[in-house]
Parts: structure tokens; sequence; C-alpha cells
């Protein structure tokens, strides 16, 4: 009696883990099937980010300070570390590359905060739910990039 007990046991052990697989199973496939059809009818944008970067307005004169802010930290640098060991000329040569990092970021920061901006604009007015980089795109897209450029220069 104890053996058809053990063996019952088993048997039915089996066909719960049987039946919590196969739910697991069903339900996998119910999600990645909507996911896949949901993709399909959304909109999806692609821009191309670089390029658009590239032809800013606001990028040649951001260089131009960034490149007089170079200089003059060169400048700066050459002057103050005459008289300094190179432990202290190192230490000062971190620190300017880091005031130059900032005010590098200074600089990028609201060129890349109004691309974004322009990219929502567009990305909202034609209807589209997602825009990706498009270099990370393989296949398909709606590409946005001329539009944000025309938002950009006007």
């Amino acid at each position: 009696m104890v053996q058809l007990q053990k063996k019952t046991v088993k048997i039915v052990s089996v066909l719960i883990a049987l039946v919590f697989v196969g739910s697991v199973v069903a339900l996998a496939l119910t999600q990645s099937g909507s996911g896949i059809a949901s993709a399909a009818s959304s909109n999806v944008g692609v821009v191309d980010y670089r390029q658009i970067a590239s032809q800013h307005p606001q990028l040649q004169q951001a260089n131009n300070e960034m490149q007089k802010a170079v200089a003059d930290a060169q400048k700066e640098f050459e002057e103050k570390s005459k008289n300094m060991n190179e432990q202290e000329k190192n230490d000062y040569y971190q620190q300017t590359q880091q005031r130059l990092q900032q005010k590098n970021q200074e600089l990028m920061d609201p060129i890349q905060k109004d691309i974004e901006d322009k990219v929502k604009t567009v990305a909202e007015a034609k209807g589209l739910s997602v825009v990706l980089e498009k270099s990370t795109v393989v296949y398909g897209g709606n590409d946005i990039t001329q539009d944000v450029l025309n938002k950009l220069t006007k």
C-alpha cells in the first residue's frame, strides 16, 4: 500500500509539474505574440543623431568657444607649470582636463537638449511612439532626420 501511494504521489507531482511548465510556456507565447503584434502596429521613427548634431546651428559657436578655452588653458598651464615638479604638473594637468571637460559639457548640454526637444516635437506631430538612433536599426522605421533638421534651422 505504501508503494502504491509513493507511486501515486510521483505521478501526481509529475502531472502538476507538467501543467505548471505548460502554463508558463503558454503564457510566454501569448505575451510574446501580443508584443510582436503591438510592435508591428506601432509607429517607430529613426533619426541620425550624428548628422543632426553636426548640422546644429549652435555647434560651430560651441566649437569655437571650446577651442578658445583649450588654447587659454594650454597657455595658462605652460605659464603656471614652469616652476612645478613632475607630480605638481601632473596634478595641475588633471585639474585642467577636468575644467575643460566641464566646459565642454556646459557647451554641449543645451545643444543636446535642443535636439531632443525637436525630435520629440517631430515624433509627436507624426504620431510616433518610439524614436531610435538610425545606426541601431537594421530594417524599417520612419526616418525623421530631415524633419528634425528643418525644425532646428527655423
